[in-house]
């Protein structure tokens, strides 16, 4: 039998404001009858963590998509990143001082493509307030000094300009999530 991977999977704008609500017992369910093994939830936002047989992130995306939609009525996005992908996404970070100071400001950005350079650079032509960004492959670092809420950086701003869907996990929780992983 082949190894096992381990992912991390992340669905997009679950539990967030009462919208798209769901259960992440039913996620860790649905994940188990569709063959995962050790499936794991942090917090109530789908954020997961699985093994599972070799299957491309793009591959994986669209069945647990398809399988959540049918199965739980659950019309979301999904991010699949491998461990390894993971841990390239904490190593590579260009904001190590901002991590270290205010982790919950930091944000990653986790992206369905990777965004072009002339689409980056319209992003940081567009930021009116202190944010910085900073791509690389499908990741955008984002520091938001003042927090997100009231920023005019905006997930639909982001995701016009680059050209692409994202969802975003502060740097608190892309730590916990690499905990997770063996």
């Amino acid at each position: 039998m082949a190894p096992l991977l381990e992912y991390v999977a992340l669905l997009r704008g679950i539990n967030v404001g009462g919208h798209k609500p769901v259960a992440m017992s039913e996620l860790r369910d649905l994940l188990a009858g569709l063959g995962f093994v050790d499936v794991r939830s942090l917090l109530q936002s789908g954020n997961l963590v699985l093994r599972g047989d070799a299957r491309t992130g793009g591959r994986l995306e669209r069945t647990l998509e398809t399988e959540a939609a049918q199965r739980l009525g659950l019309e979301t996005d999904c991010f699949v990143r491998t461990a390894t992908e993971w841990k390239a996404v904490v190593s590579r970070n260009p904001f190590p001082t901002e991590a270290e100071r205010d982790p919950a400001h930091l944000v990653v950005m986790f992206l369905k493509e990777p965004p072009k350079a002339k689409d980056v650079a319209a992003l940081r032509a567009a930021i009116t307030g202190p944010e910085i960004v900073r791509a690389t492959g499908m990741h955008a670092y984002i520091v938001y000094p003042n927090g997100i809420g009231r920023s005019r950086l905006t997930n639909t701003l982001i995701e016009r300009t680059l050209g692409t869907r994202g969802t975003g996990r502060n740097w608190n929780t892309v730590l916990k999530l690499g905990a997770l992983l063996r």
